[in-house]
């Protein structure tokens, strides 16, 4: 769980890197290639994805009180 301002940030430089591992093993492997692969970065992202939406809208909730 994504805690403070800089847990946040180093989330956020993590996805940028899976995402562009993910499209590289996109590029280099046809479909069906490296599946396994492909869909556990896709699950990381996703949980990424979720730990910084989460975090987002706790900012939020501080900032409006």
């Amino acid at each position: 769980m994504i805690l403070t301002l800089n847990e946040y940030e180093k989330a956020q430089d993590e996805l940028h890197s899976l995402e562009e591992r993910l499209n590289h093993l996109q590029q280099t492997n046809p479909v069906g290639s490296k599946g396994f692969t492909k869909a556990g970065i896709r699950k990381m992202i996703a949980c990424i994805q979720e730990e910084l939406a989460l975090f987002e809208g706790s900012e939020e909730a501080r900032q409006s009180t």
